[in-house]
């Protein structure tokens, strides 16, 4: 059977690699942030999330290169990928939204619609569900929306300050963004040559009503890859699953 959304959907997709994660020292000493290891896996943070983008369907992805780019630039030189990559290098420091910009103008197919990732996150859950999230609404930008867990055991209390429950770890009460995105193809245009778009481009969608949140669903595996004991805990989390 014929899927009516499939025509809409983006095959395309950027992903930003270029910074430095200086909190994940020593191992981005020698490396960018996206090449570093999920232990026990053997791969590369990207090399993840080239999988799961061409495992979503997309054919051409566009890698922002910046902090030891020729260290990426190798890997994927030499990797056997799913899908077609061109690697972008900022000569000098654009900022997030300046960045997303210059590496878009190297889609293929600058009239389509187009994902984009945070290189340092590592998730599965449904692109085809965000994109058709994304149509349904006529958003300009969509960005998917994760609520990780607390570092800290979290205590319940009754009505009169008794301590009722202990919970270790749980999800925060608050959505937050998950760093994956849905944009249309008008989006490139509105971004800042140099800057921030989540300080810039997004409010003025948010106060257009063009700008949605597409919970990631429930039991959907994300963590964003911050620190060392972020990787330690990826590490653990995707034994549990079986992964």
């Amino acid at each position: 059977m014929t899927d009516p959304n499939a025509a809409s959907r983006p095959v395309q997709a950027v992903v930003l690699a270029g910074g430095q994660g200086s909190r994940l020292r020593p191992y981005t000493d020698d490396r960018p942030k996206p090449m570093v290891e999920i232990p026990g896996t053997g791969t590369p943070i990207i090399g993840h999330q080239l999988t799961w983008l061409a495992e979503e369907g997309v054919t051409d992805v566009v890698v922002s290169c910046g902090h030891l780019a020729d260290v990426l630039q190798k890997w994927l030189d030499a990797a056997d990928l799913p899908l077609n990559v061109t690697t972008v290098v900022e000569t000098e420091p654009l900022g997030r939204g300046g960045g997303l910009k210059y590496a878009a103008a190297h889609l293929p197919h600058p009239d389509r619609p187009w994902f984009a990732t945070n290189g340092d996150i590592w998730t599965r859950f449904s692109l085809r569900d965000m994109a058709d999230f994304h149509t349904e609404r006529d958003a300009v930008a969509t960005l998917a929306l994760a609520r990780p867990r607390i570092p800290w055991g979290a205590v319940k209390t009754d009505g009169f300050g008794r301590v009722t429950d202990f919970i270790e770890a749980p999800p925060t009460t608050y959505e937050i963004n998950a760093g994956v995105y849905v944009f249309s193809a008008d989006f490139a245009g509105m971004l800042p040559e140099r800057g921030d778009h989540e300080r810039t481009t997004f409010p003025r969608l948010a106060r257009e009503r063009l700008l949605a949140g597409f919970p990631i669903p429930q039991g959907a595996y994300w963590r964003a890859i911050d620190t060392a004991k972020d990787l330690t805990e990826a590490a653990k989390e995707l034994a549990s699953l079986g992964r």
